[in-house]
């Protein structure tokens, strides 16, 4: 059901220019995500390139088959938000709520996951600065050959980025809670699905972000 009259705010002169102006608002904000997590991926380069083995050894105490069932979670829901968005522009209301939901549960399966993740690392004693203590969670294929020092650098490295990822994807599932009310009550159509394009590809940002995170977390290894 498409709405009978599309939100124009008044300083732009039609639907188009709107759009452009917030797609091209969104790609700036996305641009200042890149050099931020750059910043991360570049200072975590660097560590790890000094201490190959110590961060090696560190990242073999992740569970890599959670990294990866996560990250299929993510491509699955990149595309159910796509497919929403699809829905929006063919008038598919039904359809597009029901893409957005499960964009929702995927998101939350994801969040869900990293908790288990995190629980284990601390019953691990993997949380630096706060429950980090290396000779009990030692890694006896590698023996006292780690420092406990770069390890824990890893763990560090490790939680915020991951943590930072997972606020993202918090505050995606907030939009997309409002986005999903509002497509039940049929604001969105194809002569209005802006708020739907705009936020996908937010989601779609924070979901190539954990393509990069999880090989280079977890598949140091290989």
């Amino acid at each position: 059901m498409a709405i009978s009259n599309p939100p124009l705010a008044h300083h732009f002169e039609n639907l188009e220019q709107q759009h452009e102006a917030n797609t091209l608002g969104m790609w700036m904000f996305l641009a200042t995500e890149v050099l931020f997590f750059g910043g991360l991926f570049t200072a975590y380069a660097i560590c790890r390139w000094h201490f190959p083995e110590d961060f090696q050894a560190a990242s073999e105490r992740l569970i890599v088959w959670l990294g990866a069932v996560n990250t299929a979670v993510l491509i699955c829901s990149s595309l159910t938000m796509a497919l929403a968005i699809y829905s929006a522009r063919i008038g598919n209301r039904k359809t597009q709520v029901g893409f957005l939901a499960a964009t929702m549960i995927l998101g939350s399966v994801f969040l869900g996951i990293k908790v288990v993740e995190y629980t284990t690392d601390y019953n691990e004693w993997l949380i630096p600065g706060v429950r980090f203590d290396w000779s009990k969670a030692l890694d006896h294929s590698h023996g006292q050959s780690v420092n406990p020092q770069h390890a824990e650098l890893f763990f560090v490295f490790y939680f915020i980025m991951t943590l930072l990822h997972a606020i993202h994807m918090i505050v995606g599932l907030g939009v997309l809670l409002v986005l999903l009310v509002l497509s039940f009550r049929g604001r969105y159509g194809p002569a209005y699905y802006t708020p739907l394009e705009v936020a996908g590809l937010y989601w779609h940002f924070v979901d190539i972000i954990w393509v990069f995170l999880f090989p280079l977390l977890y598949l140091i290894r290989h």
